[in-house]
């Protein structure tokens, strides 16, 4: 992802009581499904030319999305929206069975760029529906990946927003339940969610694996760490991004002092930095590193140029791409097949 132009000195060095410093959280940033959703666009768009079309923001960040339309990406709402027969990219949200019968309706040639993780989520809606399971949803109503997996079934689905919407939640028979979670949400909350739920509903089932995805929890867990020590937390995340969103608000939950979420380095204020010491820094999962880094190049500007890793876990996880996009147009297998991009 390309640099945004910086302006040098926009953040002033102003004093402080003590010693200045940057705790930067890792894991953060992209996850491997993010990357590889990112890739695809850009591959398709190698392999295919412009424009690609794409249903919905391939990724919840605002760079990524602008970079990726001055590459020929094309952003729609729905598939209605798409030429018939033309390229189009399921972002990695993931898409209801609906939206994929619009596309073979338009005879559009589909790229699915769904996380493996949330096609693993879709995958267990549709095995307990077959099994006549009632299931929770919890989720935020209207999310993409939300309505995707609700979408495999519907006759089946209820959507849990909060623990409070436990208490007002009706079913049709509490002896055939099951809670599954959208991937991107806070740890916490969830948990305190179904703990509200099994108080109501004593025979609700756990799903076999949980399905808050590895990445949102691995990012929670290091600004948790830092949240203590942070006079100030800034988080690198589009506004619709949940995770990102989710990280601003368990930094303040967890001792930061105050919590700001950014698109981009501009839009941090002087005033933020006032009689601050030590700020925490992270991203969410859909945030390319070029925008920490600047980041942290206006950080240095105003001082904090003394930069500590707060590293509690490593990610080596990769998805192979898309199918259609595994060879390249002479049919010789792609290089970044298996793994997306080189960082």
């Amino acid at each position: 992802m390309p640099r945004m132009r910086r302006q040098v000195g926009r953040l002033k060095d102003l004093p402080v009581s003590g010693e200045k410093r940057v705790l930067l959280a890792a894991p953060r940033g992209y996850c491997a499904g993010v990357d590889r959703a990112v890739v695809a666009v850009e591959k398709a768009l190698d392999r295919f030319g412009a424009p690609v079309y794409v249903r919905k923001q391939i990724v919840h960040n605002v760079h990524v999305v602008q970079t990726l339309e001055k590459m020929g990406a094309i952003f729609v709402e729905e598939v209605d929206e798409v030429p018939e027969g033309a390229n189009v990219v399921f972002s990695a949200h993931g898409v209801s069975p609906a939206v994929v019968q619009a596309a073979e309706d338009r005879h559009l040639h589909a790229i699915d760029a769904t996380c493996p993780l949330v096609t693993k989520v879709h995958r267990e809606a549709v095995r307990f529906a077959k099994q006549d399971m009632e299931i929770l949803l919890i989720g935020h109503t209207g999310h993409e990946e939300v309505e995707g997996t609700a979408g495999e079934a519907p006759d089946h689905i209820t959507i849990v927003n909060s623990p409070d919407d436990v208490d007002t939640l009706e079913v049709e028979n509490p002896d055939k339940l099951i809670w599954l979670s959208q991937t991107t949400l806070s740890v916490d909350e969830t948990m305190e969610t179904v703990r509200r739920l099994r108080e109501r509903f004593p025979n609700l089932q756990d799903p076999p694996s949980d399905d808050i995805c590895y990445a949102t929890q691995n990012r929670q867990v290091a600004i948790k760490k830092i949240a203590p020590q942070a006079d100030l937390v800034i988080v690198v995340g589009s506004s619709n991004s949940s995770n990102s969103v989710r990280l601003k608000e368990v930094a303040l939950e967890y001792g930061a002092k105050a919590a700001y979420r950014v698109d981009y380095a501009s839009e941090v204020k002087q005033e933020w930095l006032d009689g601050v010491n030590t700020v925490g820094v992270t991203s969410g999962a859909s945030v390319p590193e070029v925008l920490v880094q600047e980041l942290l190049d206006d950080l240095a500007d105003a001082g904090y140029s003394d930069v500590r890793a707060t590293v509690t876990a490593e990610e080596d996880l990769v998805f192979s791409l898309p199918k259609e996009l595994r060879q390249d147009a002479s049919g010789k297998r792609d290089e970044r097949a298996l793994g997306g991009r080189v960082r």
